[in-house]
């Protein structure tokens, strides 16, 4: 027995799940290989011989950056180990909402991730002045376009 969802689809809630499912990891691959690149960049950092001749706060900046890496790379993993947790225990949908919650914080942190590491770059390049203007931009940019694009496009709907 199927019924039709908000969207039209003809699906029980089941197979409704399953598709959700399936969605939130698809996504969760997209942003756990942006964060291996960015954590795998993050950790030839410190064996560079220069690495030393960095201001200290700039080694801060360098920790910080590991540390949200380390916590974005957790949390990407989080929605597999609760799947473990609950397979086979029909707890699908809360599996879902879970997920959904965990991958929102995600990209939150990824989003941090991406504007320190320019930050960072620009910083240990050129001047602090250039990576404040700079991570500051990509910051505005990716709010701009991963929280209020959508906000605003699923509103026009």
């Amino acid at each position: 027995m199927t019924e039709a969802s908000a969207d039209g689809r003809d699906e029980t809630a089941a197979e409704r799940a399953d598709r959700n499912w399936t969605e939130i990891v698809q996504e969760l691959r997209v942003t756990q290989t942006g964060t291996q690149i960015l954590a795998g960049f993050l950790l030839t950092v410190a064996f560079q011989s220069t690495f030393a001749e960095l201001e200290p706060y700039q080694h801060a900046v360098y920790l910080a950056l590991v540390l949200v890496a380390a916590a974005t790379t957790t949390l990407g993993f989080m929605p597999v180990s609760l799947h473990r947790r609950v397979f086979r225990k029909h707890e699908k949908p809360r599996l879902v909402t879970q997920a959904d919650r965990i991958l929102k914080i995600v990209l939150v942190l990824v989003s941090v991730l991406t504007a320190g590491v320019v930050f960072f770059l620009f910083d240990v390049t050129t001047s602090l002045i250039l990576a404040v203007v700079f991570g500051g931009i990509v910051a505005i940019g990716m709010l701009l376009l991963l929280l209020v694009y959508p906000l605003l496009s699923s509103r026009r709907r």
